[in-house]
């Protein structure tokens, strides 16, 4: 059985609402893209202005591969890379357990 895979994006930039919208762009335009993410959440943190968490799950690390491979991705995480103010750092995860407490 293979387990769901999230990767976290830890960036900083000044244009989140910019990132945001170009987000929604294109989520609306690859709407029922088979092996895309499947959950996002985005966080701000409270400590650092400017500095963001984007915490992306795909049903496997395998869709999650093949996703960054389509051009369109490519092409998407170019733009949002130039509206950072630092390059983004990435980590790969397993996930073990995801559950509503409430």
């Amino acid at each position: 059985m293979s387990l769901k895979f999230a990767q976290i994006i830890d960036f900083e930039t000044q244009r989140i609402d910019e990132m945001e919208e170009l987000l929604d762009q294109f989520q609306e335009r690859m709407a029922g893209t088979p092996g895309g993410p499947t959950h996002r959440i985005m966080l701000a943190d409270r400590d650092t202005a400017g500095r963001y968490l984007a915490v992306i799950e795909f049903d496997s690390y395998d869709d999650a591969m093949r996703s960054n491979e389509r051009p369109e991705v490519s092409q998407l995480n170019e733009q949002l890379s130039a509206m950072c103010t630092r390059p983004p750092a990435f980590t790969n995860c397993d996930v073990r357990d995801a559950r509503e407490l409430k």
